[in-house]
């Protein structure tokens, strides 16, 4: 029997999204400016929110005027030809240091990702002339994604998943792409070990990163600069939703990690 053809994947942003700060209810800002747009959630959505407007929300804004580098930080910061106070934030946040260059330092975060400077950023945040803003990765991003699911279904009803994610390189290719750092509600690795291929081989190694895909597709939609979209809806691929997979599902053991001493 053939099987059916997919219906295909539907990206649709959620408009008009004001400059979030501390506090603010995301979901209710999610629903009424779709019902301002004349749209909906449904059932089988995915909600992929950019890590930066979950920072903002849960108040992980870190003035660098307060911040006293250490002595590590500030060696660390001579490798890398960073402010000190910078460095120092992204050590507070990291398990270790895993490269440094001038320029560059990669870390591996607490939460267990390798990451550039322990995701803390300076792009998109407000700050004055009086302060040196920079954002840190949410607490707890798989539960800062369990919140804000759960109160989307109770205000919609319907049953979705929740997907955080964020701007991360790659050690074997050029560019920046989504990836997931916090999930609910969904499979984030689908394993496809003993299914068949066109020619009925079974497959021994396939494991797909669902999280990932999902995260980098909508990224395109909601840019890396000036474009004000934060938050999209994925349509199209309920089959994921359902699950309670976290991130940690998409982390590689070190001990397999042929990029990492």
């Amino acid at each position: 029997m053939a099987k059916s053809i997919s219906p295909g994947l539907t990206l649709i942003p959620i408009p008009g999204l004001p400059m979030i700060q501390q506090g603010d209810d995301l979901a209710r800002l999610f629903v009424d400016n779709l019902k301002a747009a004349g749209a909906s959630i449904h059932d089988g959505d995915i909600i992929v929110v950019a890590q930066k407007i979950i920072s903002k929300a849960e108040g992980r804004a870190v003035d660098l005027a307060d911040i006293e580098p250490s002595a590590r930080a500030r060696a660390v910061a001579e490798e890398t030809d960073k402010d000190p106070r910078l460095v120092e934030v992204i050590l507070s946040e990291s398990k270790r240091v895993v490269r440094t260059r001038p320029g560059i330092l990669i870390v591996e975060h607490r939460l267990g990702f390798i990451h550039a400077n322990a995701g803390v950023d300076h792009s998109n945040v407000i700050g004055n002339s009086h302060k040196e803003i920079v954002l840190l990765l949410p607490e707890d991003p798989d539960r800062s994604a369990q919140d804000l699911r759960l109160r989307l279904e109770e205000m919609t009803g319907a049953k979705i998943g929740v997907l955080i994610n964020d701007s991360m390189g790659r050690a074997w290719r050029m560019g920046t792409t989504g990836q997931m750092i916090g999930a609910s509600g969904l499979k984030v690795l689908d394993d496809l070990k003993g299914n068949k291929d066109l020619f009925g081989r079974e497959l021994e190694t396939t494991e797909v990163g669902v999280g990932d895909e999902l995260a980098a597709a909508a990224s395109i939609v909601m840019g890396q600069t000036d474009e004000a979209i934060p938050a999209v809806i994925v349509r199209g691929v309920s089959r994921f939703v359902g699950y309670g997979d976290t991130t940690k599902k998409l982390l590689r053991p070190p001990e397999q990690d042929l990029f990492r001493s």
